[in-house]
Order: C-alpha cells, then structure tokens, then sequence
C-alpha cells in the first residue's frame, strides 16, 4: 500500500494519543508511590524515636504509622503487576527499577519485626528505610524523564524534585528526632543534618522553577510563616553543639511536630500537584482526540472533494465517452477560477497547509520546552553518577564524595554540573593516592 500524506498524519495523532494515554497511567503510579513514600517517612520517623528511647516513646506513632503504610503497600504492588501488559508500554529499566522497589518491599516484613524486638540501632533503621524509599524516588525520577510531553514533562520535573526534597526533610526529622531522644550530639549525625538541609535547598529551587505559579506562591508564603522560624531555631541546636554535648532529650517532640509541619506542607503541594498532573493529561488527551477527529474529518473532506479541474481530466480518460478536448490549459485555468471561487475549496486546502504547519510548529515548541525539562533531569543525573564514580574509586560515602564535588565547585569558581562531568571524564590512575585528601 502506497504511502499517504493522512496515513502519517493521523498516524502521529494516534501515537500521540497513545503517549498520553500510557502518562495517565505513569501519573497514577508516582500518586501511589507519593502516597507510600510520605507513610514510610512518618513510619520512619516515629520508628527513630520509638529506638532511640529505647522503645519509651512513640509506639503508638509508629504503629499508626504502618497502618497507614500497609494498604498503600498493596496498591503499588497492585499497579506495579499491571505494568507487565504490553499496552502499558513500560520499557526495561522502569521493569528493573520496579523490581528492586518490589525486592526491597518484600524485606520491609523482617526489617518492622527487627524493630519490634528493638534489634536495630535508630541509625540503621533510618538507613533501612531510607534505603526503600530512594528506589521509589529513583523510579518517580525514571518516569519523568522517559516523559515527552512538554507541559506534563514540565510538572513531573517539578515533582519529582519536591518528592526528592520532602524525602530530605523526612531524613531531618529522622536523623533529628534520633540526635535529641538520644540525649547526645553525633558528629557524623550533625554532618547529615547540614547535608540534608542543603539537598532540600537545591531540590527546592528546581521545584520553584518548573512548578505552577500558584504552587510557588504557597510554597514562599510557607517559608515566612513562625514553624519555619522555629525550624531554624532547632536547626542550630543541633548542629552547633559540640560532638559529645548533651541535648534537651524532651525537644524531641517539639522537634519531630516542626518538622513534620513543614513536611505536611510539602505534602499539600504534592496532593495540588498531582491533581495539576492529572488535569494537564485529559487536558492533552481531550485536545489530541480532538485534533485526531479533526484531521480524520479534514482528509476526508479532501479526499470526497479534489480540484475541480480533475473531473475534466477524469471525463477526458473515461472509456465509456468520447472526448471532445484534451484538457488543456484553457480547462485548467477555468477550473482555477472556479475554485477561487469556491470558499468551502479554499477552506480545505488552507487547512490542510495550517495542520501540517500547526503541526510542525507544535512539535519545533514541544522540543523547546522538553529541553528544558530534560536538562534539569540530566543536572541531577549526572551529579549523582560523579557521586557513585568517587564513591567507588576512592570507597567514599555518598555524603563525602558530595562534599568533595561541592568542595571543588566554590574553590574553582564552578557550576557543581561541570564539575561533575569533569569527574566523571578523569581517568582511574588519577584517583590513585587520591583517598585520603578527598576524606578529609
């Protein structure tokens, strides 16, 4: 079958409506995981109070806690088994990423009846959990960036950077709540507390750049409110306090509800922007099946209409007639004239050019905008593969290979992107007696 211009053309429509259609689907998903995550971080925090007083405090937090947890934990299960459909169009790394989230889901059993008999220390607990919640993160961040729709991209770039800035405050209120019911400054803890704070601030700003202006806006008046003050009150008493000095073990309330504050408004602004994603999806479905239906009536107009000057060739080649003239230029000219004339001709041909333009237009703004989206998604991508390249060559931890990222990018005067993609472009014997400076 010989190739048309309306087969491509409602072909793409299709394929368009098809992409639409599997995002709705991506969006219900990073809902549920939404959901999951903010239960497992109130989990996780009460479980880092619940050990570190010794199981004194907080059962009965944590306990509602995992009863919030456990009927979001089959939903993803649920959504996660329906992703093996073909006509879900789920590639290989989202099937891989899903099942290290599923792997890590079937040990969140043995890891709650460890804390129940008090097993683990407050810090490996936070780790355990911190541990699951990041291969959810990491699979939100893969749906975001296999997206190709520029508005819906945008969001879900916005998403996925609050979720990755609400997840550092989770740890906060982890790490914080487990420094002042120990009654005892950490270093090392204090260290995590500064890093966590920073990580909110960088995911923050790209959530402020790609979100909605209304969101914005509530997020800025969020952070003149006196929580926030509060917040950066607790903040120094932590990580002022000198290794080994004791903290007021009874701030570990007032501690946990500030924090918890500012996370519950994090999770209001998820909430909003998940209901802006689903909009932004059957906003774009019902305009591309419009469009499909559209461009269907338009050819076909076409096709039951050509030029007046083809029936005159039509009747010239009609064996069951005889021709009285060619149909030369003088029926050519004739036939122009009439369909100059003609305003529903006209109307069609000029749509047909303003589709494809329109068309090609739409997709150049398309590729204008998924730029963007794909260069905030790339930033982070490459900074943390620079993470894992120092972390594995010198055997560093996450927080002190970014440290040292962080360290080079202010004593060189660079964006903490190129020198990640300078890291990654140095060969391994440069790394070689290299450990021990970078450590410190």
């Amino acid at each position: 079958m010989q190739l048309s211009v309306s087969q491509l053309v409602l072909r793409a429509k299709q394929l368009e409506i098809d992409a639409v259609g599997h995002l709705m689907g991506r969006v219900e998903l990073v809902d549920v995981i939404g959901q999951l995550v903010h239960a497992l971080q109130r989990e996780r925090g009460a479980t880092s109070i619940y050990l570190a007083s010794g199981g004194q405090r907080f059962e009965e937090e944590r306990q509602a806690a995992l009863a919030a947890a456990r009927p979001m934990e089959a939903s993803l299960r649920d959504l996660l088994a329906r992703q093996l459909a073909p006509e879900q169009g789920a590639s290989a790394r989202m099937l891989s990423l899903m099942a290290w989230v599923l792997l890590d889901l079937d040990a969140l059993a043995d890891l709650r009846a460890r804390i129940d008999q008090r097993q683990p220390s407050a810090h490996d607990a936070v780790a355990a959990f911190s541990r699951l919640i990041a291969g959810m993160v990491e699979l939100v961040f893969h749906v975001a960036d296999a997206a190709a729709l520029p508005g819906i991209s945008r969001l879900l770039v916005a998403f996925v950077h609050l979720v990755q800035g609400k997840e550092a405050a989770g740890q906060e209120r982890a790490v914080g709540a487990q420094l002042f019911a120990s009654g005892a400054s950490d270093d090392a803890e204090q260290q995590r507390i500064v890093h966590l704070i920073d990580a909110q601030e960088r995911s923050l700003q790209v959530f402020d750049e790609f979100a909605e202006p209304s969101l914005r806006a509530r997020w800025q008046q969020h952070q003149l409110t006196p929580h926030v003050a509060q917040l950066e009150r607790l903040r120094r008493t932590l990580c002022t306090a000198r290794p080994g000095a004791k903290l007021d073990s009874g701030l570990s309330d007032l501690w946990f509800d500030i924090t918890s504050e500012r996370i519950s408004e994090m999770w209001a602004l998820q909430i909003e922007l998940v209901q802006c994603l689903r909009q932004a999806c059957q906003a774009q479905w019902t305009a591309t099946r419009q469009d499909l239906q559209d461009s269907e009536g338009l050819l076909q107009r076409l096709r039951d209409n050509p030029p007046p000057h083809t029936h005159a060739v039509d009747r010239f080649f009609n064996a069951a007639e005889q021709p009285d003239a060619a149909p030369v230029l003088p029926n050519l000219l004739e036939a122009t004239a009439a369909s100059s004339t003609d305003p529903a001709h006209e109307a069609q041909v000029s749509s047909l050019e303003d589709l494809l333009q329109t068309q090609s237009a739409r997709l150049a703004s398309m590729e204008v905008e998924l730029d963007a989206a794909r260069r905030a998604l790339h930033e982070r991508k490459v900074i943390e593969r620079a993470k894992g390249a120092l972390m594995s060559r010198l055997g560093l931890t996450e927080e002190a290979a970014f440290r040292s990222l962080q360290k080079a990018s202010m004593d060189h005067n660079r964006r903490l992107l190129d020198v990640a993609e300078a890291t990654l472009a140095l060969p391994d014997v440069f790394f070689t007696g290299s450990t021990s400076s970078l450590r410190k």
